[in-house]
């Protein structure tokens, strides 16, 4: 089990029936872009994400899946997922729908009774409790200590008493154990959250003012930082000292987008806009035409989100691998870098954009059928005779695999991909999804 060294900073999101709502005792509608409302608050600085489901009815559960579904295509910190789970298939649902952690519900007791068997299946560390005080903790303290990786204290009251408990009962007993304790917030002012996270044994904040104050998460953290408190910013491991800026006082970066590779375009920093891209985790230049800072997208709304700053082996240019969102260059380019001079023939192997531009091709097939098209042909016939075909190809892999020749395992290999690409079209799966499952385990 991964052992943070910093306290987490997590604020909500609340669903129901497809929609967000503003609390856990508070169903009004707060908006009816749950993804947006996770985007941002990843772009600010959350650590991690605490999604609760609502939903009274199975629709309504399978639109609040969909939704957690979407929110993992788009943000890259982990989800942890509760609420209206009854039995092991609801847990699988949550932690399939892309969520690193699932949370039970501790006021029921067939939820502590779920315990052994979803944790043995699933592993402890993808298993959290939601607990509500201290009679809760002691009434499941062998489920706690055994199978569960976190504790979310859902009443902030309770804080004293439950965080004394788990110091006690789990972390400072003579078989210590591993677990976090989360306490969700009510709607504090931040220097009062900071003072919480300072004053108990706890290993993070969720919910309440961190919500509403999304916009300010990293400067909470840097005033958290400022009192001692270990949180999780932007550290640099040089500084601008360590670099080599020219005669100018700037220094190059090449901004490249951290999924693709892509070159973005390229700009200048000065040792201002250096401290401020650390500091807010946005990307700020110097304008040398200006002469003035400048963040990208202030105006445009095309920020790009710091994901890593290298230096090169001179340590007088920059790398950045950012999230960029919408366009980079002003001319409403993706990239900056469009205009070819030459260009020679050439195969593209990057294994992942190979797969991309398959699974697009099999995407277009589907929306734009073509007549005499083999997809097209196995969307005809559906479900059944793609999996009749996907089949087919793995048993041709075996047989393959027997040949002391690998040139044959290498195209049925391929044929194989191929078919799969089809099922993952067919059922809506995408690559990036697999490779970021891939990537958790």
């Amino acid at each position: 089990m991964e052992i943070k060294d910093y306290k987490q900073i997590i604020p909500c999101i609340y669903l129901n029936n497809g929609l967000a709502v503003k609390g856990l005792n508070d169903k009004e509608k707060l908006s009816d872009d749950p993804v947006g409302i996770a985007c941002h608050y990843a772009n600010s600085g959350a650590d991690a994400i605490l999604i609760f489901d609502f939903s009274v009815n199975d629709a309504g559960h399978e639109k609040n899946l969909s939704l957690i579904k979407e929110i993992k295509r788009n943000v890259d910190i982990p989800l942890y997922g509760a609420g209206n789970i009854k039995r092991l298939e609801d847990i699988k649902k949550l932690l399939y729908s892309g969520c690193a952690k699932a949370a039970l519900n501790y006021s029921k007791q067939n939820n502590i009774e779920l315990t052994k068997e979803v944790s043995k299946r699933f592993g402890r560390d993808k298993i959290a409790a939601c607990v509500k005080d201290t009679n809760e903790l002691s009434d499941a303290e062998s489920e706690i200590k055994n199978y569960i990786s976190l504790l979310i204290l859902i009443e902030e009251d309770n804080i004293p008493s439950c965080a004394e408990w788990v110091k006690v009962n789990c972390k400072e007993n003579a078989n210590p154990v591993a677990i976090d304790l989360i306490p969700m917030l009510k709607n504090k002012a931040l220097h009062d959250s900071a003072a919480i996270l300072r004053q108990f044994s706890i290993d993070g904040i969720a919910g309440g003012i961190l919500d509403e104050r999304s916009d300010d998460l990293m400067k909470f953290k840097r005033q958290c930082k400022g009192l001692g408190i270990p949180v999780n910013t932007f550290e640099g491991k040089l500084k601008w000292a360590d670099l080599t800026p020219g005669e100018n006082g700037l220094i190059p970066v090449v901004a490249q987008d951290y999924k693709t590779g892509e070159v973005l375009m390229v700009a200048y920093m000065n040792e201002e806009a250096f401290n401020k891209t650390l500091d807010d985790g946005k990307m700020t230049y110097f304008s040398r035409s200006r002469n003035e800072l400048w963040t990208k997208g202030e105006t445009s709304g095309h920020y790009q989100f710091v994901k890593a700053l290298y230096a090169d082996c001179d340590k007088d240019t920059i790398l950045a691998k950012v999230l960029q969102i919408g366009d980079a260059c002003h001319t409403g380019a993706h990239s900056c870098f469009f205009n070819e001079i030459v260009k020679k023939e050439f195969d593209e192997t990057n294994p992942l954009k190979v797969f991309e531009e398959e699974y697009s091709v099999i995407v277009d097939r589907r929306d734009h059928p073509k007549e005499g098209s083999y997809t097209n042909y196995l969307f005809d016939k559906g479900i059944d005779k793609i999996l009749k075909k996907v089949g087919e190809e793995c048993t041709e892999i075996i047989i393959a695999a027997k040949n002391p020749d690998p040139e044959e395992l290498k195209y049925e290999m391929a044929d194989w991909l191929y078919h799969a690409m089809v099922l993952m079209v067919e059922k809506g799966v995408t690559w990036d999804e697999i490779t970021r499952e891939i990537s958790r385990r």
